[in-house]
């Protein structure tokens, strides 16, 4: 092949959808394409998609994005993906049921079991949460027994585009660092861990560093896309991958996602944790590289939520609503549980709310609680980090959440930080995927030339007034809403845990 011209193709699997882009050499975006996906939830706090539903959106997303070019100049392929996701397959490799998503909450009662195992904070860096691997196999161990004993690998979501795509069984540490089951500081499978949900090495796949080699496109796929047999990149999980993609790669840099979930992503200067206050303490996907993350399970997703909700046509319209209202000093609360959440309170059972409405509440004023709600959220997130020393002054935002300039601001009014937005960030983990290849297709390239910041298209800054307000009056409010209602939805939540004979 030769080497002018030459692309990288990134692949991304998404919750909502899979996203595959082409970069060039410049490391620029040169086609995307996206194909939806469905989720289920068959029963309360359940959630679960078909790994061959990802397939097939796979296929169709890199048919539509290699449409009209040479495909022969595709030097390599990258995946980032969904973190958590427990993908089970028998010795044939056939998947033995849909699979467990990391939105999923049914595993509460086997973390408590988890923790108890003799040093696995020290060990994982982390909780243990519903939404890990680890705890949906202790699950599966317990309430579906003949699934669990024909379990002959359990692959995470992108890692089984990559046994689609080369027939190896392969990881990267970043993605590997979410299911309990790795030592994080050492980068490497805990056999004490993997003993505690019935399962050994055996079981898992090889884990490498997101810019190693791991594997090479099949033959027969590589003559159907026009294509070499190209080698696929380790690649990371989908906040790794899109911190990657917008240069997010030394210590003290710091990431805003604004996807289905909202994710504070701190690179930190070796490895660190604190586990107890829910944030998660894994490896990035670059060698010798660690980061600190706050999640909340719905971010973005809540407009979707409040669109549907109250009528409103679509997200868009909601927001141009929202902005033509602006926000009311004392307008309503919003708690944005809507699967339960993570950090800070690790709380699978708590569920959404909307408090403090009054007779003249309309649904502007509930727009505007819903941006307001998730922010309040991320800055839960961002105190519980910031709490460990690891301190960012500007933050680049990430997702489809941050193409409204309207809500930006709000949060970087609510963070009290300076927020960039750069150009490509709308591309997200796709395009840390592509650079991951690049890496991964040379050796010797540096770290600078292929994953550099791309440039600032717009910066919120943050109003300090504004920020004291939320800081002072709404946060305390947010967070002492949590705190009354908490046990309204435990009690609630007994006994309605669906528990298959």
């Amino acid at each position: 092949m030769e080497a002018r011209g030459r692309t990288w193709l990134g692949i991304d699997l998404g919750t909502s959808s899979v996203k595959a882009i082409l970069m060039d050499e410049a490391g620029s975006v040169r086609a995307s394409a996206t194909q939806p996906l469905a989720i289920s939830h068959p029963h309360p706090r359940w959630s679960e998609q078909d790994p061959e539903a990802w397939w097939s959106a796979t296929e169709a997303a890199v048919a539509e994005v290699l449409a009209g070019t040479d495909a022969r100049r595709v030097a390599g392929i990258g995946l980032s993906g969904q973190m958590h996701g427990a993908t089970l397959l028998d010795a044939s490799d056939r998947v033995l049921r849909p699979a467990i998503l990391w939105n999923d909450g049914r595993s509460d009662v086997e973390c408590a079991e988890l923790e108890r195992v003799p040093g696995f904070r020290a060990i994982t860096g982390n909780l243990a949460m519903p939404g890990f691997t680890a705890p949906k196999l202790a699950w599966v161990r317990r309430h579906e027994r003949d699934v669990f004993d024909r379990v002959a690998k359990v692959l995470l979501p992108k890692d089984y585009l990559r046994l689609r795509l080369t027939g190896e069984y392969m990881t990267d540490a970043s993605d590997a660092a979410g299911t309990l089951w790795l030592d994080v500081e050492q980068r490497r499978w805990s056999d004490a861990m993997l003993a505690a949900t019935g399962l050994d090495r055996s079981h898992m796949p090889q884990v490498l560093e997101g810019t190693q080699q791991a594997g090479r496109l099949r033959r027969e796929l590589a003559e159907r896309w026009g294509m070499d047999m190209v080698p696929v990149a380790a690649g990371g999980g989908d906040n790794a991958a899109g911190a990657v993609g917008v240069g997010i790669v030394r210590g003290g840099q710091a990431m805003l996602s604004l996807g289905t979930s909202g994710v504070y992503f701190a690179v930190s200067d070796g490895f660190r944790s604190s586990p107890e206050q829910a944030v998660h303490s894994f490896c990035h996907a670059l060698p010798d590289t660690w980061h600190l993350m706050s999640v909340m399970l719905n971010a973005a997703s809540c407009l979707d939520f409040t669109a549907r909700l109250t009528g409103q046509r679509d997200v868009p319209a909601l927001l141009a609503e929202a902005e033509d209202r602006g926000l009311l000093k004392d307008g309503p609360m919003f708690l944005p549980y809507l699967t339960g959440e993570r950090t800070p309170h690790n709380d699978p059972r708590v569920r959404g709310s909307f408090t403090h409405l009054g007779p003249d509440t309309d649904r502007a004023d509930l727009a505007n609680a819903t941006l307001e709600g998730v922010g309040l959220g991320l800055l839960d997130g961002l105190l519980a980090v910031e709490s460990t020393g690891l301190v960012a002054e500007e933050i680049t935002v990430i997702g489809g959440g941050s193409r409204s300039a309207y809500w930006t601001q709000m949060l970087a009014d609510i963070l009290g930080k300076r927020l960039v937005l750069r150009s490509g960030s709308e591309v997200g983990p796709a395009l840390g995927a592509a650079r991951l290849a690049r890496l991964a297709s040379e050796p010797g390239a540096s770290l600078e030339e292929v994953c550099p910041m791309p440039a600032i298209t717009a910066a919120r800054e943050p109003d300090a007034a504004r920020h004291a307000y939320f800081l002072q009056t709404r946060h305390p409010l947010f967070r002492l809403s949590y705190d009354r209602l908490k046990p309204l939805y435990s009690d609630a939540a007994r006994g309605d845990d669906f528990r298959p004979s």
